[in-house]
C-alpha cells in the first residue's frame, strides 16, 4: 500500500470521528472498513461497522464539536501503519496526543484499528 493511499484512509477514518452527522459517518466508514474490521482502544472492542459507528456515535454525543485531527505523517510497511492523533474540543482545547496502529486489507481498506491514548510511557 503506498503511503499517500494509506494517508487518505486514515483521514478518512478521522473524518468520520469528527462529523456529527451519523448518515455521513456511515458515507464515510463504508468506504474505507473492512467487512468484520475492529476498533480497539483501552476502553472499547468493536466488530464491524455497526460496532464502531455506535460508539462513535456515543463518543460525539459526549463532545460535541470535537475533531479528531491527525498530528503525523502515517508511517506504513506491510498493510501496517502508525499514525498520532489529537481530540480538539469544540471550544479549541485540545486533549492529549493518542497513537493508532492500523492493519490494511488487501483491497486498500481498514482491517483493524488499535488505539493508545496519551504520550508514552518513559522508560
Amino acid at each position: 500500500m503506498a503511503d499517500l493511499d494509506a494517508a487518505q484512509l486514515i483521514d478518512a477514518y478521522c473524518a468520520a470521528w469528527s462529523d456529527p452527522d451519523p448518515g455521513r459517518r456511515r458515507e464515510i466508514l463504508g468506504k474505507v472498513w473492512a467487512d468484520g474490521a475492529t476498533y480497539t482502544d483501552p476502553n472499547v472492542h468493536t466488530v464491524g461497522l455497526d460496532d464502531l459507528l455506535a460508539h462513535i456515535g456515543s463518543v460525539v454525543a459526549r463532545r460535541p464539536g470535537a475533531k479528531v485531527v491527525r498530528t503525523s505523517g502515517v508511517d506504513v510497511h506491510h498493510d501496517l501503519a502508525r499514525f498520532a492523533w489529537q481530540v480538539v474540543q469544540g471550544d479549541g482545547t485540545a486533549l492529549p496526543e493518542g497513537l493508532d496502529l492500523a492493519e490494511f486489507t488487501g483491497d486498500g481498506r481498514i482491517r483493524r484499528i488499535v488505539g493508545f491514548f496519551g504520550p508514552l510511557a518513559k522508560a
